[in-house]
Formats: C-alpha cells, structure tokens, sequence
C-alpha cells in the first residue's frame, strides 16, 4: 500500500532528513517526485518503508553526511530537508551549532547546495532557531546560505492557522532560490480558518484498554481525580494536569511517550487516556490510509514528534512549484551570489 497522492510529476525533489515521509507526502501531493531519500533512524525507516514505493532509480542514502553529488540527479528541483531541530528546541541545551547535530549537519547541508545546486531549497526547524545566541545563529546560517548562492526567505507558521490543523505548532520554513526573481515572487501560504476540531482528530470506537489510566498507580488516581472535562487536551505535570485553552492540540513533540509521559490526555465515555499514534497521526494532517507498522508505542509517538504537519507542508511545497512554473523574468536572471 502507498500513500502516493498523486502519479503525475512535475518536478523533482530529494528528501533529507526524511523521518517517517511527512514531508514527502505533502510535496507528493502537488506533482513532485522524490529521487533520493536520507534517514538514518532505523525506526522510522520501518515506518516510511511501509508507506512508500519506489522506483528502481530512487536512491537512499541512510546517513546525509555521507551524501555525495553523485548521489544526485543532474538537474535536482528542490532540496528539502527539516534538519535535526533539538540543538535549537527550546526544550533543550540550546547548543545550536556547536551541538553536532547542529552544526556538523548544517555545513554538510551547505556543502550538498554548494555541489548539487537545487533550483531552490526548502529547510525547516523549530522557532527557537531564530532567537539562538541572540540573533547570531541565525545570522550565520542565512551569511552561508548566501555563501552557497541562493536569495532566501524564511517564516515562522503555524498549523493551527495555516493548515487548518488544530494542533498549536509554530515552525520556520527557509525557503532558498538560486535566482532573485524567483525569491521576490514567492510568496508564502496565507493563513486559513481554523475549522476543524480536535474532536475531528479523535479516534471512533473503542480504544485499547492500554491507552487509560487506572486507579492501579499514583499517576493514575492522580490524573483519573484532575482531568475530567470532554474535549479539552491536557498535559500531565508530574503533579499537576494543565488544560489548553485554546481548544487545540499543544505542540506534539519527540519525548512523548518517554516513561510514560509527555503524550496528551484526553477524556472519553470510559476515561482519562493517552491519545494514540493514530490520533497522533491525524494531529500532524497525516492520510487515513497511512499505516502504523507493529512497533514500540515510544517509537511511533517519537515519530510523529519528530515530524512536520504535512498540510502545511502541501501548502509550502505548492508555493514552491508555483514559483518554479511562473515564465521567468530574464531580465533579473543575473547570476546568484557566490559571496557575503
């Protein structure tokens, strides 16, 4: 089975950093084929395997930092790439790019424009990436992206307001060009109302009883005792249950599920649970048909964490070839920078 959107291609992209494929059906879903894909996390290639098929010429390659530019086609569309966000995360050290994660990755990211020259690039990240030592990480990375050749643009959005997703996920998206008109005609998603509920994200039927929490642990009579409203999610504080207001999912992160913790609760008919990996899955704007492969709770949780709101992604990724089919404007087809 596959999660393929579409059969009709219009563009190529290369999928770095793949995770369980989020991005890579969102930028299915508007033409584009995926030539080469990079995940290194063994887990979630489990997952992705499961949902995808691939042409005999579709190359992986596990670890991005062993990429070459023979890895490549000629002539590569765009380069997409949601690079490792926990060097920035707010629920981290902040390490940036001294954290390897961080900066190691980052130049390999760098060295791959430099000798693959996509047409353009799309990177995500957290939020945090923008305040980080004060500015300068920030600085710094957009100095070497110009160093590569490439006019950029970047965004924070959200899923709850451009994606008609009700789950509260703030995220920046780089948008890079090798051409100025084509970054000064791109435009990024505008936002949409929010119509769906998070009742709409729920699972019908019956749910596993391993998902409820009993009265058989403190945690349990702790959580059965403070959470009792229907259609709020709440987050469990060691001690404390903390509703969201805002009637939307919080930020999904890579921890859930870590001893137990960190996954949103909700309330039905039979009480207090844990949302599941699919109710996880609908949170992030994944297709119904996308398939869970047997696994660690933990790991699928991590998963969906880990990965992006793929309607958002739809909206970006349309943007995109939007700008790449729009009749060029030689007149500012000068050549790209080479330098800061």
């Amino acid at each position: 089975m596959t999660t393929k959107i579409t059969t009709q291609h219009s563009f190529t992209f290369a999928d770095l950093f793949a995770g369980i494929g989020g991005m890579r059906i969102g930028f299915e879903a508007v033409g584009g084929e995926c030539v080469l894909t990079s995940e290194i996390d063994q887990k979630a290639m489990e997952t992705y395997s499961a949902n995808f098929i691939d042409s005999e010429s579709h190359k992986f390659v596990a670890d991005v930092t062993k990429l070459t530019r023979e890895d490549f086609p000629e002539n590569l569309d765009v380069l997409v790439a949601g690079f490792p966000c926990q060097p920035y995360s707010m629920a981290g050290p902040r390490r940036g790019l001294e954290d390897k994660r961080g900066g190691d990755i980052f130049d390999a990211l760098m060295h791959l424009l430099k000798e693959v020259k996509p047409r353009a690039f799309l990177f995500e990240n957290v939020k945090g990436v923008l305040g980080h030592d004060e500015g300068k990480t920030l600085d710094h990375m957009l100095g070497l992206m110009l160093d590569q050749g490439y006019h950029v643009r970047y965004e924070t959005l959200n899923s709850m307001t451009h994606a008609n997703i009700p789950q509260n996920r703030e995220r920046v998206f780089f948008v890079g060009f090798r051409y100025p008109y084509e970054a000064k005609i791109f435009n990024y998603p505008k936002p949409v109302e929010l119509t769906k509920t998070i009742s709409d994200c729920f699972e019908k039927g019956l749910v596993d009883d391993k998902f409820y929490y009993t009265d058989r642990t403190e945690v349990g009579k702790l959580i059965q005792h403070h959470i009792k409203e229907k259609d709020t999610i709440y987050q469990w504080r060691r001690s404390y249950a903390r509703d969201n207001k805002s009637n939307v999912c919080p930020t999904l992160t890579a921890n859930m599920g870590t001893g137990g913790n960190n996954v949103p609760i909700i309330v039905d008919d039979s009480g207090p649970r844990k949302l599941t990996p699919r109710e996880v899955s609908n949170f992030q704007g994944f297709p119904e048909e996308f398939i869970l492969p047997l696994m660690g709770l933990s790991n699928l949780y991590k998963q969906f964490g880990n990965s992006v709101t793929v309607p958002l992604i739809s909206r970006v990724a349309a943007q995109i070839k939007q700008t790449l089919d729009t009749p060029t404007n030689f007149s500012l087809m000068h050549p790209p920078p080479t330098h800061r």
